[in-house]
């Protein structure tokens, strides 16, 4: 058993991993947004620059969805919360805003980075959660049968 991570540890080890991600590209995104991405919004016409706000704001939605769904399994691993409750749809992943392919690309080049960035990590945010809820019937169904053989 040396040397083999338990599918706790390394589900653990995943978490911390996105969470590190997320608040980079958090912090990032922050910095653009506020300080840079401001004189490229600009110069921008004035539709864009609508767009252009819209996309930070869902950039933010996405990130703010992942950083509090991976905060709710870090609860989870420390003890903090019921498996079950994290289950929970108000303790899920929120849904994620959709960009306009269109806008987007008439967006600047690292706001287009940042967009996509976040929409990548909200995919792979989203694969976890939704296996996790794979899991949870398939629990829940092995829990019934063992009941029924318990029956007969």
């Amino acid at each position: 058993m040396r040397g083999i991570i338990s599918g706790s540890r390394l589900h653990r080890r995943l978490v911390d991993t996105l969470y590190v991600d997320a608040m980079v590209l958090a912090d990032e995104a922050r910095s653009y947004f506020d300080e840079a991405g401001r004189l490229e919004r600009e110069s921008l016409d004035p539709m864009a620059r609508v767009s252009f706000s819209c996309e930070s704001l869902k950039v933010t939605t996405r990130l703010m969805h992942i950083i509090a769904w991976l905060l709710t399994q870090r609860a989870v691993e420390a003890g903090e919360l019921r498996a079950a409750d994290a289950l929970d749809p108000s303790r899920r992943l929120g849904p994620a805003p959709v960009s306009e392919t269109g806008a987007v690309s008439a967006m600047p080049e690292r706001a287009r980075g940042l967009i996509a960035a976040s929409t990548e990590l909200y995919r792979r945010v989203a694969r976890l959660d939704d296996s996790q809820a794979v899991t949870e019937v398939a629990s829940a169904v092995r829990s019934m049968h063992a009941r029924l053989a318990l029956s007969f």
